[in-house]
């Protein structure tokens, strides 16, 4: 398994743009949200009842994918996995309450596409194609790649 600095040596050789960077830093956290809302939005009985859990923020599929996917980040580093727990229950409670306001499903899917748009967009002015297409665990680097950026600027601040 590779290291975490070489997946993100790797994932940033197709981000050295900044407008693209700017992109990502808004597109793959809204992409992941969405996601989490597309997961949050598949009928969850079957996992309440057979684990007898009555709440709405585990009771569902995304928390079970979550679950799984956070395996993967702990792997990689404890540091990783701490900043993609904290905004793996942003995004359960956030979905949570949206859900609560407007229909989850087609507004999960709207920010998606919209949030996939403006990707393909940022890897046009890059000029590079999108990481994933070479290695699909891409797509779960791309968020702790942002969120490792996004914090090691705010520090430098």
């Amino acid at each position: 398994m590779k290291s975490l600095n070489q997946w993100f040596d790797e994932y940033a050789e197709s981000h050295q743009n900044k407008t693209n960077q700017q992109i990502h830093f808004i597109c793959v956290p809204v992409i992941f949200f969405s996601i989490v809302g597309l997961f949050m939005s598949i009928n969850s009985d079957i996992i309440s009842t057979t684990l007898n859990i009555h709440n709405p923020f585990i009771e569902n599929w995304a928390a079970l994918v979550l679950l799984i996917l956070l395996i993967f980040y702990i792997r990689l580093s404890f540091n990783i996995f701490v900043k993609m727990l904290t905004f793996s229950i942003v995004c359960l409670v956030g979905n949570y309450f949206l859900g609560e306001l407007v229909p989850l499903l087609p507004t999960s899917i709207i920010l998606f596409v919209v949030a996939w748009v403006g990707q393909f967009y940022g890897h046009k002015l890059e000029g590079k194609k999108p990481s994933f297409f070479k290695d699909l665990q891409f797509l779960l680097i791309g968020p702790a790649w942002v969120f490792e950026k996004l914090l090691i600027k705010r520090a430098a601040v």
